[in-house]
């Protein structure tokens, strides 16, 4: 990858490695999974909107673009956030960071039926591998004190985080950042709008449930969302979703630091699969049987939905 590329892919694996202790927070609060997804989806619409509408031609993207971005709203937002919020109020955060680290070995499969033609490779299939040996690692001792229900949400919200950036990547590349994520945070907040009144709480949350509301509107959802999208275009739906390998180190280490959670030998050990998987996992394939060596560029990875391709 490029150094752009690395630099997003390393602030995905943060910013979205900590969300799952906010969400813990406000879920145990209470505030209902509807509150919290409203919430989050407001906030971050609000924040982008003024630069989105600035680009100039915003509701023009959304007569052209609506399809696809709805699926993409409901794939990767309406519908994941709230089955990942609602499977927090009986999963731990760590546990939950660690399910959701399986999104690249289901995007890879996902990814042949969206018309991918990249080779995987010997070695980006050894770093999936070896990500997933260290997820086992990291899951195993957490995978305790939650139901079917809760696991089943959170196998939802796998399914739609790897699904969602295929759709972006065939069918919204050409759309700017910002004119899709927010018109899509803008509609998840209406979809909640009403269930968030009706849970609306009686007083006024604490400081701290304040903070994680904000950190998960302003940090968790437009700044991620941006980098998410651009991470994107450099290089790829299926590579830039190897960051959730990432995400479980995150989450376990801000249950350690934050939630006073032991940090053991086996979760260093994980620490070091995941990441050296994550550096296999992004290595771009070699070129097909019989092909010639490309130069990576980000111009062709872009125009190629993160396939390199001879100009």
């Amino acid at each position: 990858m490029t150094a752009r590329g690395w630099f997003l892919f390393s602030l995905m694996g943060v910013v979205w490695g900590i969300p799952y202790l906010m969400i813990k927070v406000a879920v145990d609060a209470p505030l209902s999974p509807s509150m919290v997804v409203f919430t989050r989806c407001a906030l971050g619409a609000l924040l982008l909107l003024p630069f989105a509408i600035r680009q100039g031609g915003l509701i023009r993207t959304v007569r052209t673009h609506w399809l696809p971005m709805l699926a993409f709203a409901c794939i990767e937002i309406i519908g994941p956030w709230f089955t990942l919020t609602d499977a927090e109020r009986h999963l731990s955060s760590s546990t939950a960071g660690l399910l959701i680290a399986g999104v690249p070995i289901v995007g890879v499969v996902l990814a042949r039926f969206f018309g991918d033609t990249e080779r995987l490779g010997l070695r980006r299939g050894a770093g999936l591998a070896l990500g997933l040996a260290g997820v086992g690692v990291l899951t195993v001792p957490h995978l305790t004190g939650g139901d079917a229900r809760s696991l089943g949400e959170v196998m939802l919200t796998v399914l739609g985080y790897a699904t969602a950036p295929l759709i972006a990547a065939r069918w919204l590349k050409n759309v700017p950042t910002l004119q899709l994520i927010t018109p899509c945070l803008a509609l998840a907040a209406l979809v909640y709008a009403t269930p968030a009144a009706a849970t609306w709480p009686s007083s006024v949350p604490s400081a701290s449930v304040l903070t994680a509301l904000i950190g998960l509107g302003a940090i968790c959802t437009a700044l991620a969302f941006v980098g998410f999208l651009e991470l994107i275009k450099e290089v790829g739906p299926t590579r830039a979703t190897v960051f959730t390998y990432v995400n479980p180190a995150v989450a376990v280490a801000a249950g350690a630091l934050f939630l006073g959670e032991p940090f053991t030998l086996g979760i260093a050990i994980a620490f070091t699969l995941i990441l050296a998987g994550s550096v296999l996992a992004t290595a771009a394939s070699g070129p097909a049987k019989g092909g010639r060596p490309v130069a990576w560029s980000t111009r062709q990875t872009s125009r190629a939905d993160g396939r390199v391709e001879s100009p």
